[in-house]
């Protein structure tokens, strides 16, 4: 790219201001002091986290590190092994509550890119390393790409079908998944069955090849962000915060290997590419990744509409124009999913399982709650448990709202009222809160979009609150104790008694954790 076309990106993207951009200096000394602090609590926080791993992680049901005298000492002390987990995730949250703090848009003085990264970088590298925690859905992962790379049909055949109840990856699947079909996209699946052929039935080494391919698409996400971020006038070091070294990212992504990586990171990068290249190939070759990162999780396949309308509106916004791009990307979306579903060899089948999710319950997405609750409701009324009737009724209203919201949010955007990515953000929100299960990580599908095209303050609080909040939501084992529940609420109180010791030792070398904030300004090009 040539000089004078990075400093007209921002201008690139409908909904920037370029008339009220301010420039940012870098941090002065005592900043850089507390940033080494902050850096090494992070770390720390970091390190203690992975050697809780080592016994209250996601860990195969075969543990290899079960009798080591010293690298298996915390799988026999688990209630010890959790706590210490407790204790590295308040930690690396506070820390990145910190490190907010000198990422602040609107500061005279801010992180650099290179700042940030590297920052982030330490804190991932140990967990990096250490077993997975959080989730067991890494398993889930291998034993349905066994099951294709045998040759069967993963959307009609199950893993203890396909591979048997003895077999390794069938073992470390949670019974609710053993014997459903696959949820993910058919690319994913034949990615997955090169992985396989590599490894064989080796879990070990499976998790770790899956590892590498996670941190691959939060690379191409890590690429894009800054570039994205400065096209829509929000400083990058800002935006990579939240959509970085943000601790779902840390807990569910780096360690618990969700796919959302790779969604999300080849949906950013064909964004970034599209918006660089305007031209026939260059559309066609970021409708074609766009295509891919749905093909993964179909989630992505909304980002094709969004990123349409950027090029509509930067081609001058009519009707034809309109009409001309979202022809071209329609006959770009067909022909890549032909391709992919022909070569896949397993038909159509993928339709028929995006409902397959959904077959857990969970009282964090609202809806499911909601009906949950009118269900326990009519059997203490008497009218019979209507639990299940409940369920669909508020399953439909739930796709109703997502695709009346991303509707309105297309034409809302064409007409430009919203940026583009501030309504992709908004409709990916809608799609997490009103799905019928939610997760952690889902809420990664908005909080990325939203972090590198808006800088309204009331979003960055309300994001970092939830975020804080919704991290600690899940335990380090991936998994419930129904019958070892006494030893949450013990883990729990050591570790906030340890961290409250913790932070009396380091408050005068942090900022404040609670920054006073500003008017946000964009970031000058």
């Amino acid at each position: 790219m040539a000089a004078g076309e990075t400093t007209n990106q921002a201008a690139l993207l409908p909904g920037s201001d370029s008339s009220e951009r301010t420039s940012t200096l870098p941090i002065d000394h005592a900043e850089r002091r507390q940033l080494d602090h902050i850096r090494r609590f992070g770390t720390t926080g970091s390190l203690i986290l992975a050697a809780g791993a080592f016994g209250a992680g996601a860990n195969p049901v075969i543990n290899p590190l079960y009798g080591a005298r010293l690298l298996g000492l915390l799988t026999r002390m688990p209630t010890v092994a959790m706590a210490i987990c407790w204790l590295g995730m308040l930690m690396i949250i506070a820390a990145w509550l910190w490190l907010g703090r000198l990422c602040l848009p609107g500061r005279e003085r801010i992180l650099t890119v290179g700042q940030l990264a590297r920052t982030a970088a330490m804190w991932a590298l140990p967990l990096a390393l250490c077993p997975p925690l959080f989730s067991t859905d890494m398993y889930s992962y291998l034993a349905q790409s066994e099951v294709a790379a045998r040759g069967l049909n993963p959307y009609l055949v199950s893993p203890v079908i396909g591979l048997g109840v003895d077999h390794p990856f069938t073992s470390n699947v949670p019974n609710i998944w053993r014997d459903t079909p696959s949820p993910y996209g058919p690319l994913f699946l034949m990615f997955g069955q090169l992985i396989s052929r590599i490894i064989g039935d080796n879990v070990i080494f499976g998790v770790l090849l899956w590892r590498v391919v996670m941190l691959c698409g939060l690379a191409l996400a890590i690429w894009a962000i800054p570039r994205l971020a400065r096209r829509c006038g929000v400083h990058p070091a800002a935006a990579l915060w939240l959509g970085v070294a943000n601790p779902i990212v840390l807990f569910h992504v780096i360690s618990g290997m969700h796919n959302e990586a790779l969604m999300v990171g080849i949906m950013l990068t064909a964004i970034e590419l599209g918006l660089r290249f305007q031209s026939i190939p260059g559309t066609v070759a970021a409708g074609v990744l766009l295509t891919i990162a749905g093909a993964i999780k179909p989630p992505g396949w909304i980002a094709l509409g969004f990123f349409g309308i950027c090029l509509v509106l930067l081609q001058g916004g009519r009707w034809r124009d309109l009409f001309r791009i979202g022809g071209l990307l329609g006959a770009v979306f067909l022909t890549t999913m032909t391709v992919i579903t022909v070569g896949s060899g397993w038909g159509l089948g993928w339709i028929d399982t995006f409902d397959v999710p959904n077959r857990v319950k969970t009282f964090m997405a609202p809806l499911t709650a909601f009906g949950m609750t009118g269900g326990g409701v009519s059997t203490l009324l008497g009218l019979g448990n209507q639990t299940d009737a409940m369920l669909a009724i508020t399953k439909i209203i739930g796709y109703l709202i997502v695709a009346a919201a991303c509707l309105w949010m297309l034409w809302l955007s064409f007409r430009g009222r919203i940026q583009p990515l501030v309504a992709m953000g908004a409709t990916f929100l809608t799609l997490a809160l009103a799905v019928p299960v939610l997760w952690p990580w889902y809420l990664l599908w908005s909080v990325v979009p939203l972090a590198l095209s808006t800088n309204s303050s009331r979003f960055r609080v309300t994001a970092t609150v939830i975020c804080a909040a919704v991290s600690l939501v899940v335990p380090p084992t991936g998994a419930g104790f129904l019958l070892r529940a006494y030893q949450v609420p013990l883990a729990v109180i050591a570790a906030l008694v340890a961290f409250a010791i913790i932070l009396l030792l380091v408050r005068k070398r942090m900022p404040a954790l609670w920054p006073t904030l500003g008017r946000v300004r964009p970031v000058t090009q």
